[in-house]
């Protein structure tokens, strides 16, 4: 099967890229900058955009499956929206999809919550989602909540987060709850929507990790496999306009991915995940062991200060 990967230098495609490419089929790479891409197995990488169409046609001509991992939240020189930026990706990658007669297309986007409007970056998520579910007559779309691995925006924001605080101010939204899932557990899930024969017609799918926990204890647990004790200032209200901006300077992250990130932390964001375990057999790791597992894998590229 001739396969085009999307995203292939991030957290998810690079990981996602060898388990392909160990089953023999032909891989092929998107990319704006080849040279990012640090996967040795595709058999072709093709240079483009997607916010322009550039190259989409080259890189989906004879494809049969076509991930689609490309998501940024980067601040635009124009001042553009994110979200404007997202749908118009979207769009062009859909259209081209169509030309090309893709068989079958894999979304990994974000858990929706159920009992309230989502935020402005779910709300993003959700929109590529459905633009995408038009492209091909197969399409899954996977929704998750924060990713527990090396490579992940989100768990590396926390981790430095702890390491460079001396105190932990949690807000409000603390005690609400939500299902991390470790990063090997997301590319099992998208191999799986991508390969197996029980797809057939367009599913969204909730995928999530065994355990179900505050964010205040996501951070303790984090904290604790990083051998931290860091004093937590528990606060009765919400200050996410001030405190994304001071999170985003203490951790070295631009605003606009952690302002967006924060603001959708206003409920429970948990997952319904028997349809995709039923559907998939996936092997979940549990939370404690994909903190230890992520936090030796960055290890192994650069040092822990605080370990």
């Amino acid at each position: 099967m001739r396969i085009l990967l999307t995203g292939a230098s991030g957290a998810i495609g690079s990981q996602l890229a060898p388990q392909l490419a160990g089953e023999g089929h032909e891989l092929r790479a998107f990319a704006r900058n080849p040279k990012r891409i640090t996967a040795g197995c595709f058999d072709k990488i093709v240079r483009g955009d997607v916010l322009s169409g550039e190259g989409l046609d080259e890189a989906l001509a004879g494809a049969e499956l076509a991930y689609y991992l490309i998501h940024s939240m980067e601040p635009s020189a124009a001042g553009e929206p994110f979200a404007e930026r997202e749908l118009r990706s979207a769009e062009n990658f859909a259209a081209a999809a169509q030309r090309a007669g893709l068989r079958r297309v894999c979304y990994l986007g974000g858990l929706v919550p159920t009992d309230r409007p989502p935020s402005e970056h779910l709300a993003s998520r959700l929109a590529v989602e459905q633009e995408l579910l038009s492209s091909a007559p197969e399409a899954v779309a996977l929704r998750a909540s924060i990713v527990i691995s090396a490579q992940s925006r989100s768990f590396r924001f926390l981790v430095r987060l702890l390491e460079r605080s001396p105190l932990l101010p949690l807000p409000d939204w603390r005690d609400f709850r939500t299902q991390p899932i470790d990063g090997r557990d997301v590319v099992a899930y998208l191999k799986a929507a991508g390969l197996s024969a029980a797809v057939g017609g367009k599913l969204t799918l909730d995928v999530a990790g065994p355990d179900s926990v505050s964010y205040g204890q996501l951070i303790q647990r984090i904290a604790g496999a990083m051998l931290l004790s860091r004093p937590a200032v528990e606060l009765p209200f919400s200050i996410t306009p001030v405190a994304s901006a001071v999170a985003a300077s203490i951790t070295g992250e631009q605003n606009e991915l952690v302002g967006p990130l924060m603001e959708g932390l206003s409920g429970d964001l948990l997952a319904d995940d028997a349809a995709a375990r039923e559907l998939f057999t996936v092997h979940l790791h549990r939370l404690d062991r994909a903190i230890s597992h992520a936090l030796r894998e960055w290890e192994e590229i650069e040092p822990l200060a605080a370990r």
